[in-house]
């Protein structure tokens, strides 16, 4: 069994005995209830699970007889499993969420973690209860003990605070692709008071969410993929022109993630031995760099099926052989009417997405 099939195996069965827990605690409860009278309810119900108060009359008073530790212990310790079922069942189905859409997995985050650490909060108390400790008075000064803590952990409220507004704007949610301060990465978690960020190298940062400023949103519009591609300068501009409109139509097909062109923007560089034509197409986020690699692969085939190579630095002894490359009126005409073409397809593109 792999390592990740074994790791669900024991979630499944920690699941499941967290049903059958939460189940059993339910028919007690309906028990009890149906029938107060009976052996059970006042044997095992009233003393261990719920701690009902017992009283004797000793001399003409009535004294109230305090539960022993074992009571108090095996009580808290069967409170402490249905907490910890309740949460572990609340999660589950917060996490069975995560299919929907990426503002559901936000909220459905920032709920499991409130669950988890409000289930922490009740096994403390009921922990301290079994040792004694007197919870009730604990609880009710909970008040002032909130406000000596706020004033202490001030950075703690507002990135609780900026983690709520966050969510409440809709400025990103979970399995976005957003850049913080120039680190790029998909959010795979929003958690109380912090965000984790997942790049594409596998390193994960953890940002307080008080700390967030700047943030681009890569994954709300159409991202551009725009690559920069070369010929020389023996062959005419008008050839290539032509040659990436007998061909565009069909890259949309090869590169499946592009969403809109490729379009032609035209020439953008002059190098020492070659020119640089600009060639953009629309695409998600996630499929940019990916869709950039297929258009340069794709440029490439295009210019060496016709022979055309990428001229580079190197030493000629004797006469350098030209192309023999030559274009009609026809051809000219043509590229010119596709440039044309192509300003207008793409008009506007880069601005929008600089």
């Amino acid at each position: 069994m792999s390592k990740i099939n074994k790791k669900r195996l024991i979630y499944t069965v920690r699941v499941a005995l967290a049903v059958v827990y939460l189940i059993a605690y339910v028919v007690l409860v309906i028990v009890r209830f149906s029938n107060p009278q009976s052996a059970f309810a006042t044997e095992f119900f009233d003393k261990y699970i719920r701690i009902v108060k017992q009283t004797v009359t000793e001399g003409g008073e009535v004294v109230e007889i305090s539960p022993s530790m074992p009571q108090i212990a095996l009580n808290s310790l069967i409170n402490i499993l249905l907490i910890l079922s309740v949460a572990k069942i609340l999660r589950t189905l917060f996490r069975l969420r995560f299919k929907k859409s990426d503002r559901t997995k936000t909220v459905v985050s920032l709920l499991d973690g409130f669950v988890k650490y409000g289930a922490a909060i009740a096994v403390i108390i009921y922990v301290l209860k079994a040792c004694g400790v007197n919870t009730e008075a604990l609880i009710a000064s909970i008040g002032i003990l909130a406000l000596i803590i706020g004033l202490g952990a001030q950075s703690l409220i507002a990135d609780i605070i900026a983690g709520m507004f966050i969510i409440f704007e809709n400025e990103f949610n979970t399995g976005e692709i957003i850049s913080i301060d120039g680190f790029r990465g998909e959010v795979i978690e929003i958690g109380i008071r912090t965000t984790k960020l997942l790049d594409a190298a596998g390193n994960i940062k953890i940002m307080n969410h008080s700390d967030i400023k700047n943030v681009v949103n890569l994954s709300r519009e159409p991202s551009l993929a725009a690559v920069d591609v070369d010929f020389p300068y023996d062959v005419p501009i008008e050839y290539i022109e032509k040659l990436f409109d007998e061909k565009f139509a069909g890259l949309k097909d090869k590169i499946p993630g592009i969403i809109s062109g490729p379009f032609y923007k035209g020439v953008s560089e002059y190098k020492d031995s070659n020119v640089t034509v600009k060639i953009v197409a629309t695409c998600k986020e996630q499929d940019r760099f990916q869709v950039q690699r297929d258009l340069l692969r794709e440029y490439r085939a295009i210019i060496t099926a016709e022979g055309i190579d990428i001229s580079y630095p190197h030493v000629v002894i004797g006469q350098e052989e030209k192309s023999n490359i030559k274009v009609t009126g026809k051809d000219i005409k043509a590229a010119i009417q596709f440039v044309e073409e192509q300003k207008e397809l793409s008009k506007n593109l880069e601005d929008k997405h600089n």
